[in-house]
């Protein structure tokens, strides 16, 4: 709405996902009545859309509704988009079974979700590539805004190259590591052992299972694993003195040497500095605009930290800095009372 000197003048765009919501609201009884949600709408004007949507009534299938009897609902909506095509979804809560949905007409062979970084990976099979991307991308850009994360899409041949790549870089890293020939790194990582870290503190009993292994094998595996890591967190260590982080860090559950170069990289040198980050500025953040999903890394991109251990980690260092005190979080958790209630 727009204030003139006529008066309040609305503007409304047939361009926008709003407008087709609205379009299925006036065609279809059970949405104008609450009984199906249009839980998210995805469109490229004038050529394609697709629409999710879910019922609250187990008797009524969302779909069929809103198609309608052989599809009269729809091909109204259809007509007055002038001919734009409508992909009519089910909504879930489960991501990877409303990825496979979204991406129809092709066919899901995998789906793989990193959750913090809201990415999905999916792996079709190498002649349903070209229909999962969509002509000029649009089958996936659209299921990418419809969900609002980012797809990448393999096909089953560059995700076993993929892993080949990745089982050759494990053998190599063991036999580097661990001082073993290229037959023990390539079992090691054949059984699915993907770090050193793994192999340190994993019980001993489950490489010692391995055909061919023994327990006195396994012990000196995880000797050699562990010395291995010793050597790299005093190289850390060293260089966090270099960077001036200070020892304090090490009190907060969750540092290592290693993130402490990494915060020390960006300045963060004491207690203090670090009970000033929010976890964003830790685990980075996403961004949604134009309907794409831009990340922003933070201070800890290279490691598995989540939302949660990072929120931890920054209420360890303001507790520490006097910022606030264990009676302000109690206080925060006492459950709110009204006055005259009683206690």
């Amino acid at each position: 709405m727009r204030h003139e000197t006529r008066g309040p003048q609305i503007f409304l765009s047939r361009t926008a996902p709003e407008f087709l919501a609205e379009l299925f609201k006036m065609e279809v009884p059970e949405i104008y009545d609450g009984v199906i949600e249009i839980k998210a709408v995805a469109r490229d004007p004038g050529s394609r859309a697709k629409m999710g949507v879910i019922s609250y009534d187990s008797s009524i299938d969302p779909v069929g509704a809103c198609v309608g009897m052989r599809g009269s609902r729809v091909q109204a909506v259809v007509a007055e988009l002038q001919g734009e095509k409508i992909d009519i979804i089910p909504w879930t809560e489960d991501v990877g079974g409303l990825v496979v949905s979204a991406l129809q007409p092709a066919d899901v062979a995998k789906v793989v979700l990193d959750e913090q970084a809201e990415r999905i990976e999916v792996v079709v099979p190498d002649e349903q590539l070209s229909l999962a991307i969509g002509r000029r991308g649009q089958n996936v850009r659209l299921a990418s805004q419809l969900i609002g994360w980012d797809i990448d899409i393999l096909t089953e041949q560059e995700e076993s190259e993929r892993r080949q790549k990745e089982f050759t870089e494990r053998s190599a890293l063991f036999m580097a590591a661990l001082d073993v020939d290229e037959m023990v790194a390539q079992l090691l990582a054949s059984e699915g052992f993907s770090s050193v870290e793994e192999l340190a503190y994993i019980d001993a009993a489950e490489i010692a299972s391995i055909q061919g292994f023994d327990e006195e094998t396994a012990g000196e595996i995880q000797q050699r694993a562990s010395d291995y890591l010793a050597a790299i967190e005093k190289a850390n260590d060293d260089e966090r003195i270099t960077l001036g982080v200070e020892d304090e860090l090490y009190e907060i559950a969750g540092l290592n040497a290693a993130m402490l170069v990494a915060l020390g990289k960006d300045g963060i040198k004491n207690v203090e500095d670090f009970a000033g980050n929010a976890a964003d500025d830790l685990i980075g953040w996403t961004e949604r605009k134009d309907g794409e999903t831009k990340r922003f890394d933070g201070t800890f991109k290279d490691f598995p930290v989540s939302r949660e251990e990072a929120e931890e980690m920054i209420l360890q260092a303001r507790l520490k800095a006097g910022w606030i005190t264990e009676a302000d979080l109690a206080a925060e958790e006492q459950p709110f009372e009204e006055e005259g209630a009683p206690a």
